[in-house]
């Protein structure tokens, strides 16, 4: 496994560095961000990969997230994929919601879409494999969170790989998606028209369906356009609370679902996966 690097920068005693790959996942060339804070240069550390939300590249979380001093204070490395597939040859979408910047992290099974929306496979199993033998991290120690799209990723990831990830956490997390408009457009295009290949890719729904996880943080603004068409965060406490599984969900008074309010709580997300990830 090889990777090109296209720009490195030194930041917090660390280095930001943004690579590029061929993927045999999703059959092109997917590009990615990496933080290794100053501790690495000792050894092997722990790792968080965020997942992006709609629209969004690996450099929208790099160049606003203000994730760069905590994750060096805290000896952490943070994975930043992209959303999607991408590229000449790559099925599209004129709308924001579905194609290119909108790949839910799922493995895709319908036309066009399934020769290289394969998301769910990049995350799980090409990309931290590449990372794990690129980058001095400890795959025994990953957390993953995400925003929006990517907190469904995050939420999903985590609840069907049991053990794998130790910490997880979102930040205005889509929980229920085949619940509500963004993922009855989505899944229905990726994978199908029957509901049950969806459960999978719905963190409410694989909650009921048995799937369990310790912990999870999850901070949503109060004043998100998204709260309560498409984000329902209630739905995720009601089945946490069910199935026992400790839910942390603060809803952040006045915030919105911008990079804003993703930046002012970053750091504390990052201590909370430190904390599990240091053992």
């Amino acid at each position: 496994m090889t990777i090109e690097t296209v720009e490195t920068h030194k930041a917090h005693g660390g280095v930001q560095g943004v690579y590029r790959h061929r993927s045999a996942a999703t059959g092109g060339t997917m590009t990615f961000a990496v933080f290794m804070p100053p501790q690495a240069a000792a050894g092997p550390v722990p790792v968080v990969t965020y997942l992006s939300g709609l629209t969004c590249t690996h450099a929208n979380v790099m160049d606003k997230g203000e994730y760069r001093k905590a994750a060096a204070a805290l000896g952490l490395a943070v994975v930043c994929p992209d959303t999607s597939p991408r590229g000449e040859g790559v099925a599209n979408d004129d709308a924001y919601d579905l194609g290119q910047g909108a790949g839910f992290y799922v493995d895709a099974t319908e036309a066009p879409w399934a020769p290289h929306f394969n998301m769910w496979t990049y995350v799980t199993a090409e990309l931290p494999a590449l990372v794990a033998a690129q980058f001095a991290v400890d795959p025994a120690r990953q957390g993953i969170t995400g925003h929006s799209m990517g907190g469904h990723g995050a939420l999903t990831v985590a609840l069907r790989h049991p053990g794998r990830y130790r910490s997880v956490s979102a930040f205005a997390p889509i929980v229920a998606p085949m619940q509500v408009p963004w993922g009855q457009k989505a899944f229905p295009a990726y994978l199908g028209a029957d509901p049950a290949r969806w459960r999978g890719h719905d963190a409410v729904a694989l909650i009921e369906d048995g799937a369990r996880l310790p912990e999870i943080l999850v901070d949503q603004g109060t004043a998100d356009s998204f709260l309560d068409g498409q984000l329902k965060p209630d739905l995720l406490q009601a089945a946490c609370d069910k199935a026992g599984i400790a839910l942390t969900l603060r809803l952040q008074d006045g915030y919105d679902h911008s990079y804003h309010f993703i930046s002012s709580f970053m750091a504390d997300h990052l201590a909370w996966h430190a904390a599990r990830l240091k053992g």
